[in-house]
């Protein structure tokens, strides 16, 4: 963190010219289990990493908004009193869109002043570990702090998420923010996105002699775009067909009725949601009686769900998924939106080398780019740095 930091602090005063007043981090996350259930008002079980995006901030003594980072060569300035996503676009859409989403959520925007951030991160960007959620839960954060508005975390959470619905046009629900928010060290987040009610769930994975290992295949992947809206789309018509607000209000048995009522596509949506969301308390409850070791089956029925009945893997993710498990894994399953990114391991220490040795040489094999395998641990949420 301590370099990160210095370049955060560096690269705000070489584009602004003074001393950022503070810095603010949050993570990224990866998601244990529970894909696509966020938005279907489900349950997930994400943990932030310890990979973070840092703002620096600085308050100005006018109505203007300037946001740069080391991603991007312009700087992008707006005035507040035009806060509006039509206004919005690129990367800047996402820190811009937290301020005009905190407006949104009830603070005056006429009595702020404006601001100059500047954002670094080493969170991999389009690999489904939730760099876009750090960028918003870092910034809400601050400007939360520095504007003295006084919203709580799971309020932030929310700024976070219209931010990313309206102003990035991404149709994501409220997962990634609550765990970078919320976050705790070596836990993961068991979040009911319907009451959004919260609880820290000790992983325990250092002592089990396990680590998390990303396997990132390099495939970006864009959540505005294309199958993830589709899937979206999906899960909402099974619901107006079966009768129900939301795939939350249904259970596994009710899986015979929707196969009866639904075309095949729409039926295979629904039925990765539900299974998926017992999955989710399924592995809450293995977590306290037996341990991180007792949860790989459940990682690789997530798996399976998401290639076959969701069908949002891609051949690169199957193949890092099956080289893990035949290599010693306790269980393995992409995570993040799909259609690129990355998959999770759950490895034993002593057999994190040959796993990474196998996926490198599976990857060769198959003609496909060289991925990047890195052990994540939990982490804590965001935070002011100083």
């Amino acid at each position: 963190m301590t370099d990160i930091r210095d370049e955060t602090t560096d690269g705000f005063r070489a584009t602004f010219g003074y001393e950022p007043s503070g810095l603010w981090s949050a993570p990224g996350r990866v998601n244990l289990i529970g894909e696509h259930t966020d938005y279907n008002l489900g349950f997930v079980l994400p943990f932030a990493i310890d990979r973070r995006t840092v703002v620096a901030l600085g308050l100005r003594d006018d109505r203007i908004a300037r946001v740069a980072s080391s991603f991007a060569d312009e700087v992008v300035e707006i005035d507040l009193s035009r806060l509006d996503p039509a206004a919005l676009d690129g990367w800047a859409a996402y820190p811009l869109g937290v301020a005009w989403a905190l407006g949104a959520r009830g603070a005056d925007l006429a009595a702020v002043p404006g601001f100059d951030i500047f954002v670094e991160s080493d969170v991999p960007v389009g690999a489904g570990l939730s760099s876009s959620a750090a960028i918003e839960s870092a910034v809400a954060l601050a400007l939360n702090d520095v504007w003295q508005l006084g919203f709580d975390r799971p309020q932030l959470a929310r700024v976070g998420q219209l931010a990313e619905n309206e102003a990035v046009g991404a149709p994501t629900g409220i997962m990634d923010q609550s765990a970078s928010l919320l976050g705790e060290k070596d836990c993961a987040v068991f979040l009911d996105c319907r009451s959004l009610e919260s609880r820290i769930v000790e992983l325990g994975l250092a002592d089990a002699g396990l680590v998390v290992l990303i396997m990132d295949t390099g495939i970006s992947h864009e959540h505005a775009t294309g199958g993830y809206a589709e899937r979206r789309a999906s899960c909402e018509l099974g619901a107006r067909m079966l009768g129900v607000d939301s795939l939350r209000d249904l259970g596994v048995d009710d899986l015979p009725r929707a196969r009866a009522e639904l075309d095949d596509v729409t039926f295979r949506r629904v039925r990765h949601v539900v299974t998926e969301n017992q999955r989710v308390l399924d592995t809450v409850a293995a977590l306290a009686s037996g341990g991180p070791r007792s949860i790989g089956d459940l990682l690789d029925a997530s798996h399976r769900s998401m290639r076959d009945d969701f069908e949002i893997s891609i051949a690169e993710l199957d193949l890092a998924v099956e080289t893990a498990q035949a290599n010693g894994a306790i269980g393995a399953r992409m995570t993040g939106g799909g259609f690129g990114g990355a998959a999770i391991a759950l490895v034993a220490t002593e057999d994190l080398s040959r796993v990474q040795v196998a996926i490198d040489g599976a990857f060769a094999e198959h003609g496909y780019g060289v991925p990047d395998t890195f052990v994540v641990t939990a982490a804590h949420g965001a935070s002011r740095e100083y």
